[in-house]
C-alpha cells in the first residue's frame, strides 16, 4: 500500500495560471500607415527599375543608330528666336541682324558667327546663343547704355550722330527713346579712330561718365543745362570741361570729389543770377582749396561792350562808364579766360 504523503508536493507558479487575455489588436490608423509605407517602397523601386530600363534601351538605340537624333534635328528649320535682353533691342532687330536662312536648322547654325554679328553692332555688350530642340534659338543679350553722343563722319557720307557708352565704345544705337537721346551731352575734345567698320573705344570715358552720372543723379537742375563735355585736357591736366547753357566753360578736376565740386557750382549758380548783364564765362572748380581751407573758385564774367551813342550837341560818340565789378567773394574775374573746350 502506497502512501501519498511520502511524495513531496510539486512547486506551483503564477505561470501555471491559465491566461485568458488576448493580445491587443492593431488600430486602423496603424494599419493604414503600414500599407502606405509598403506602397511607397514598391513605387520607388518600380520607378528606379523603369528609369534604368529607359536608359538601357536609349543607350542601345544610340549605339545602333548614332546619327538618328542629328538627322531628325537637321530636318526641322528654326521656327522661333526667343530673345532675352536688359535693354531696348526688340525681336525685329535680332531677326534682321542674325539674318537666318529660312530653311536653316539648329544644327546648321554657327553660334559663334551669329554671336559676332550681334557684338559687331556695339550696342550689345555680351550675347549668349543656345539651341533648344527641336526648333528654337534662345538669344540672351546684355546691352550698353549711352552716356554721351558725338558727331562723326564715315568716309564721304554725311556726318551722323553716334552714341558713346561708359566703356568708350561708339555705336549707332537702335531703339532708344528720342527724348532720352536728346538729353545726352555732346562729346568734344576726342579723336575717333576707325577700326574696320567701327571706331576704337574712346580712352578716359569712365571719368566723364562718372561726372555725368553724378550730375544727373545729384544735381539734375544743373545737368539739364549742360550741352558739351570735353576730354581735351583730361590726359594732360586731369580736367573735364563742360559747356552749359548759361556758362561757357566749367572746369572740373578728376582728382577731386565730383559731389563737392557740383555743390560749389550750385552755390555759384544761386549767387550770380542777378548779374544778367555779365553772364559767367568760366567757372574753375579744379583749383581746390586755399591754405586756410576755403574753396577757391575763380569765376570769369563777360564784360558787356559799351554801346556807342551820339550827343545832340556835337554828334561825338559817348561811351558809358564801365560797370563796377561785384564784390561777391566767390567771384575772381580773370583778364584772359580760356575759350578752349
Amino acid at each position: 500500500m502506497s502512501n501519498d504523503f511520502d511524495q513531496p508536493a510539486s512547486t506551483r507558479s503564477w505561470r501555471d495560471i491559465p491566461q485568458q487575455v488576448k493580445p491587443r489588436a492593431m488600430s486602423p490608423g496603424g494599419r493604414r500607415r503600414v500599407v502606405f509605407s509598403s506602397v511607397k517602397t514598391v513605387t520607388a523601386v518600380s520607378v528606379v527599375i523603369a528609369l534604368l530600363a529607359v536608359a538601357y534601351f536609349a543607350a542601345q538605340a544610340l549605339q545602333e543608330q548614332p546619327q538618328s537624333v542629328a538627322k531628325t534635328a537637321d530636318t526641322v528649320p528654326v521656327k522661333e528666336i526667343a530673345l532675352t535682353t536688359d535693354g531696348v533691342l526688340d525681336q525685329h532687330w535680332i531677326k534682321s541682324t542674325l539674318a537666318l536662312p529660312r530653311t536653316a536648322s539648329l544644327m546648321e547654325l554657327d553660334l559663334m558667327q551669329l554671336r559676332d554679328r550681334l557684338l559687331s553692332s556695339g550696342q550689345v555688350h555680351t550675347a549668349t546663343l543656345t539651341r533648344r530642340f527641336p526648333a528654337t534659338l534662345a538669344v540672351a543679350v546684355s546691352e550698353r547704355s549711352p552716356v554721351a553722343r558725338v558727331m562723326a563722319q564715315l568716309g564721304t557720307a554725311e556726318p551722323q550722330q553716334f552714341l558713346v557708352a561708359r566703356d568708350g565704345v561708339v555705336y549707332a544705337g537702335t531703339g532708344y527713346d528720342v527724348a532720352m537721346v536728346d538729353s545726352l551731352v555732346w562729346l568734344d575734345g576726342v579723336k575717333l579712330v576707325r577700326d574696320g567698320a567701327r571706331f576704337q573705344p574712346i580712352a578716359g570715358m569712365e571719368a566723364a561718365a562718372d561726372l555725368l552720372a553724378k550730375a544727373r543723379n545729384e544735381a539734375p537742375h544743373l545737368y539739364a543745362t549742360w550741352k558739351v563735355i570735353s576730354l581735351a585736357r583730361l590726359e594732360s591736366d586731369r580736367e573735364l570741361r563742360v559747356r552749359a547753357a548759361n556758362i561757357e566753360q566749367i572746369v572740373f578736376s578728376t582728382t577731386d570729389d565730383y559731389f563737392r565740386q557740383l555743390a560749389r557750382l550750385d552755390v555759384l549758380s544761386d549767387l550770380v543770377p542777378g548779374h544778367v548783364d555779365r553772364p559767367m564765362r568760366e567757372v574753375n572748380l579744379a583749383l581746390g582749396r586755399t591754405a586756410d581751407g576755403r574753396a577757391e573758385v575763380p569765376v570769369t564774367l563777360d564784360v558787356p561792350q559799351p554801346s556807342v551813342t551820339a550827343t545832340k550837341a556835337t554828334g561825338a560818340p559817348v561811351r558809358p562808364a564801365a560797370t563796377a565789378a561785384p564784390t561777391n567773394p566767390f567771384l575772381n574775374p580773370q583778364k584772359k579766360p580760356s575759350r578752349e573746350l
